[in-house]
This record gives structure tokens, C-alpha cells and sequence, in this order.
């Protein structure tokens, strides 16, 4: 072959040497790596473990250009400190928020950009979106020509946010490019850079996505993933606790609630996991797993990285039992 080929779904470099290796395709014609046909057409869904290293080197390149860069945040999965990733570039960045259609409507957006303002992390602007439902999509492309720097702009953030999914409604609504992006509920669907251009002055360029170790997606099976990811917008379930009693959410998270007064714990997951009330004492369930104990204070969310959160009203003494290496953490209420 007298130059590379790279799969136009993720990125990979195409081979057709060895079927176990990245980027194998049974022919060296194709486009798509075998990986790629098999989620696109069949939903079969193939694990990659890439390491960040190798993501970090591709930041810190960005950081070479003075590009603006698109900050892709998922609203249902905020990171503890958004403000990591400017360890390695300090570009111009678009702050994008991803996902409106999964929380509830209900929730205004202006609420939302106030909570974000609160970060203290630097951004030109900020903007809601939602790729599903075409939502601010106009908005995102008039802010990209207003702020970008060049004709490149980079997409980043961790796995699973909706970089590719963003990219392919751009493409779909403003250019000629008929190929998409490979998109799944797995972490690190895109395996390198992929460079798209949408017009003579403006290429996005999607990159493969900082991957979160204590994001729950990593340590559950296909059917579980498919379960968890919400498909539409939830449906926030109250629950009024007293001391001694217990939130169970599907098979995963066991809240106990140890001290305090009557409080309302209010939970924002998929709408197909199942969340039941229990007494604490005569009820074993989930605690074989990990346990965190938690003070929350008034008005704190517990978060439970991949899951979604729990709104808690008031201040509590909490055990949370989860997968050990599941990160959760507390935060001052997004909502």
C-alpha cells in the first residue's frame, strides 16, 4: 500500500494483517475497520482499552496550534473538576453542554449556565445543546465562526460526552459529507484524530476522548450499559426517608441512610433502572459491595460518576454501595 488508510469511523489506522489487532479490515480497500461495520450494522459492541497517555499527547498538541477548542460536557455526568483538563492546553475554549434532551424539561437553562458560572473555569461562552434533538445546534455553529481562530477547531472531553455524535449532526445539517462517525454507549469508540471538514473554512476535528477509570461504564456488561444510558429524558423519582431506610437502585447502588432528620432524596438516572425503597436493617441487598460513608451537606447532589445523581435536601450520614472502583463524590445541587 503506498500510504495509510484510516478508518473514517474511528480514526484507526487500517490493517489486514491480524484480525485481533486495532483497525483490522478484511480488506485494505475498505473504509471502515471491522470494529466499526460491526457497530454500525449489527450493534455489537467491541471493548478498546486505550490509554490516556496516548490522549494527553494528543491535548498537548492542541495546545501547539492556538486552535479554539469545543469542550464537550455530558449535563448527567459532570466531572468532579471540569478544570483538569486545562493541565494541557490553554486555548480558547467553547464550554458545550451535551445531553439537554436527557434532563428533565422542567429545568430551565438559564439555572444550568449559572451553576457552570459558578466553576470558575475559563471559557469565551458557553452553550446547551442537544444533537438528538437538533437543539442550539444553529446557535453552536454561529459561535464557532464568531470565536474560532482558524479554519481547525478541536472537539474534546472525556469518552462518551457525544463528541462523534455531535460531529455527525453538524455534518448531516451543513455539509455534503454523506460518511458518519462511529457512535456507541462504550468508552473509547474513537480510537485517534478525525478530521471533518464541514465548509472551506471550518474542519472539526474529533479526538478520542479522556477516559474517566471511575466512570461506571467500565465496569459493567453490554446489557447493563444499554440500561443505564438514557435514551430520552428522565423522569426524576422522590423518595421521602426516614432514618434506617434505603434507596436500591437496579442492581448497582445501595443508599443507606444513616443520620438525620426526614429528608427527600430525588434520583436522576435512566428511566430503566428500577429504584425501590427498603428497610435498612432486615434487607442484605447490595451490601457485599464496596462502601463509602458520606456526610452531605444541605443542598448537595450525590454523584455517582456514569449513573447520573441524587438531589438531597437536607444535611445526612450516608453509606453508598457500589462497584469499588465506581467513583462518587458530593457537589453543591445542579438543580
Amino acid at each position: 500500500m503506498d500510504e495509510d488508510k484510516y478508518c473514517i469511523g474511528c480514526g484507526i489506522k487500517l490493517q489486514d494483517e491480524n484480525m485481533t489487532a486495532d483497525g483490522y479490515t478484511t480488506s485494505i480497500e475498505n473504509d471502515i475497520c471491522s470494529r466499526c461495520f460491526k457497530m454500525k450494522n449489527y450493534g455489537e459492541y467491541q471493548v478498546v482499552t486505550k490509554s490516556n497517555d496516548e490522549y494527553i499527547d494528543i491535548l498537548k498538541s492542541v495546545n501547539d496550534t492556538k486552535d479554539l477548542v469545543i469542550y464537550m460536557i455530558d449535563l448527567l455526568n459532570i466531572s468532579r473538576d471540569i478544570n483538569l483538563i486545562r493541565e494541557y492546553f490553554d486555548n480558547k475554549v467553547l464550554l458545550v453542554l451535551n445531553k439537554r434532551d436527557i434532563l428533565p424539561k422542567s429545568i430551565k437553562d438559564e439555572k444550568i449556565v449559572e451553576y457552570f458560572e459558578k466553576l470558575d473555569f475559563d471559557y469565551q461562552d458557553i452553550v446547551i445543546i442537544s444533537p438528538k434533538k437538533n437543539y442550539n445546534i444553529d446557535e453552536l455553529l454561529l459561535k464557532i465562526k464568531k470565536y474560532k481562530t482558524s479554519r481547525n477547531v478541536y472537539v474534546v472531553g472525556h469518552t462518551n460526552v457525544g463528541k462523534s455524535t455531535l460531529i455527525n449532526t453538524l455534518m448531516k445539517n451543513y455539509s455534503e459529507f454523506d460518511s458518519e462517525l462511529t457512535i456507541s454507549p462504550l468508552p473509547s469508540t474513537t480510537l485517534n484524530k478525525i478530521s471533518i471538514k464541514l465548509s472551506s473554512d471550518l474542519t472539526l476535528i474529533d479526538t478520542p476522548g479522556l477516559v474517566d477509570r471511575g466512570n461506571i461504564v467500565n465496569y459493567v456488561d453490554p446489557i447493563t450499559l444499554k440500561k443505564i444510558s438514557p435514551k430520552k429524558e428522565i423522569k426524576p423519582k422522590t423518595y421521602q426517608l426516614r432514618k434506617n431506610q434505603s434507596l436500591v437502585i437496579g442492581d448497582l447502588l445501595r443508599i443507606d441512610y444513616i443520620e438525620g432528620d426526614k429528608n427527600s432524596f430525588t434520583v436522576f438516572v435512566s428511566n430503566d433502572l428500577k429504584v425501590k425503597r427498603i428497610n435498612m436493617y432486615h434487607n442484605e441487598e447490595l451490601k457485599d459491595l464496596f462502601k463509602h460513608e458520606i456526610d452531605v451537606k444541605y443542598h448537595e447532589d450525590l454523584v455517582i460518576n456514569g449513573l447520573g445523581f441524587v438531589k438531597i435536601v437536607e444535611k445526612a450520614k450516608i453509606n453508598v454501595y457500589i462497584n469499588k472502583d465506581v467513583e462518587v463524590f458530593t457537589r453543591a445541587s445542579l438543580i
